[in-house]
Order: structure tokens, then sequence, then C-alpha cells
């Protein structure tokens, strides 16, 4: 009689989340009683926080039977969601086709051509939403080909967030953190996070962080004022909203690097621009603070920017 091995090992999919929080201690040495923590999402098989949408998005439509049997998956992406869902074609063969402004980083083309995916490029100009408006077009023309998997708009995004990211928040800090803030790209990760922590304790600050213009260099991120809005973004949800620098962020990145050993990516280090604001302000009333951010991805995918250079 022939007996099934047991599996060994684990598959893609089982690496995806629980990922550390990191200390940033130099951040608040003239901070007494605030801390600043950082989930590191670049621990993510996919190499960023995105992963979790990707994933949950997947097996969503997989259940449904949207997605597979020679339909291909086909979304718009700035990157870190593309490289997710090229991962995931790659392990659980299905066909990915992804909209991407031709300005994104060299790296993450690499990383894409890599998986195999298959990319039509949209105008810089016109940014994430030049590359929405093609998904909608080629989704129009054929629809029977695609699964679109419409990542601004399909819960399963924040949703995603809500069962994991927000919960290992309160895990990890034990219940103690006492704010929350993320950067707004297709808004999942702070929709999620949000209701979640909030549901934990109604009393935890939330923050939104977006760029100060719609012209910018926090790629992946929306400025909402003036970009296609998500759909699944609400903005009652933000106890406050910080709009951020480029420059600040740029700055923020290089720090880290050479104060903490992080090399994080310029979303995150814009996040954790803003965080630090929160902490200034916190620290100058005399409060205490837990403030925990998310580090959406390291600097593997930002090394030929020129800042790292500069100054």
């Amino acid at each position: 009689m022939i007996v099934a091995a047991k599996a060994l090992g684990t598959s893609i999919l089982d690496r995806i989340g629980n990922t550390p929080l990191v200390r940033m201690e130099r951040l608040t040495e003239h901070l007494p009683g605030v801390q600043i923590l950082g989930k590191a999402e670049w621990v993510n098989p996919g190499g960023s926080v995105k992963d979790r949408a990707a994933s949950s998005i997947v097996l969503d439509a997989q259940r449904r039977g949207l997605l597979g049997k020679g339909r291909g998956l086909l979304d718009a992406t700035s990157g870190n969601t593309g490289i997710a869902y090229a991962m995931l074609g790659a392990a659980m063969r299905f066909p990915v086709t992804l909209c991407m402004p031709s300005n994104v980083s060299e790296e993450r083309k690499r990383y894409l051509a890599a998986y195999g995916a298959e990319i039509v490029w949209t105008n810089p100009a016109d940014g994430s939403d030049g590359a929405i408006r093609k998904a909608r077009e080629m989704i129009a023309a054929e629809p029977e080909r695609y699964y679109y998997a419409d990542q601004y708009g399909n819960d399963e995004n924040w949703k995603a967030h809500y069962r994991t990211t927000g919960n290992e928040i309160w895990e990890q800090t034990e219940g103690r953190v006492t704010h929350f803030v993320a950067a707004l790209g297709t808004s999942g990760t702070f929709m999620g996070t949000t209701r979640r922590l909030k549901e934990l304790n109604p009393d935890i600050q939330c923050i939104s962080m977006q760029p100060d213009s719609p012209f910018n260099g926090l790629e992946g991120l929306k400025h909402m004022a003036t970009a296609i809005v998500p759909g699944i973004y609400d903005p009652n949800l933000a106890d406050q909203n910080i709009e951020m620098a480029t420059e600040r962020a740029y700055e923020m990145a290089k720090s880290l690097g050479r104060s903490q050993g992080l090399l994080v990516g310029v979303s995150a280090a814009a996040a954790t621009a803003a965080a630090l604001q929160v902490g200034e302000v916190e620290a100058a009333r005399g409060r205490e603070a837990v403030i925990v951010t998310i580090l959406c991805d390291g600097a593997d995918k930002y090394m030929s920017e020129r800042f790292w250079r500069e100054g």
C-alpha cells in the first residue's frame, strides 16, 4: 500500500502576514513616554504589505469561480500589488495582466518580468488614475478574458487588514497601542486596520497620511482631493489626516537608514514621518503614546532613486 507523504515546509500563502513590529528608538529619544513601532511588511514573500490584499482578492475570486480555467487576472497597480499578483499567479498558475504607469522604478519592472506578468504601460503623467482607466477599458472590451480584481474598489482589500493587520497590532502591543498611522493609496490598509482597532478600543486614534499635492514622489499614494477616489475609501474613518511633502519622506528614508539601520521605501518613510509628527504633539502635551505605523515595503525597489545619493 502506498501512503501519501506528509507535505513539508510552507506555501507562499502561509508566509503572508504575522510580520514583526520594529522599535524605532532613535526617532523618539527626545520624546519621553513616546514609542514608535513599525510593522515590517517587507517580510511578506512578495516584499510588501500588498501581499495581504492581493492574496485575499485572489482567494475570494477563486472561491467564486471567477479566476482560472483560462481566465486571467487584470488590475491597475503602481507596483507592489502588481508584484503580489504576479507572485501569486506564478505560484497558483493563473495569468496576470497589469496596467501600470511607465515611470515606476526599474526594480519594480524587473520583479514583474521575473514573475512573468504581462504589463500594459500607461502614461506616467496620468499616474495610477491612468492605469485604472486603462484597466477599465480593457475589461469592457474583453469581459470574458479577464477577472478584473479592482483593488481600489474590492472589499477584500480592506477585509484582509481587518482580519489580520489590526489583530496583529493589538496582540503585538498587548493592547497598548494608542495611535495608528498609515498612508493612503488604495486606502485598504488604513480602512481595514482602523475598523478592527476601533472595535478593540474606540479610543485608539487612527491617522491617515497622503501626499500634500497631486504632483509628488510618494509612489503608490493618492492625493485624494484630485485623484480618482477608491471605492473602498471612507473619509470619515480617520481621526486626523496628515499631508506629507515628498522631500520630508526622502529625508526620513535616509535618516532611518543611517541612524536606525532600516532601509524602507519612500511611502513607508512618509508614514514614519507622520508618526513622528503625531509623537511630537503627544510629547508636547505631556502624554505617553504607543504609535504604530505601517512600513509598507523595504528600500530594495527604490535603490535606483537619486535622493539616496543627495545630501
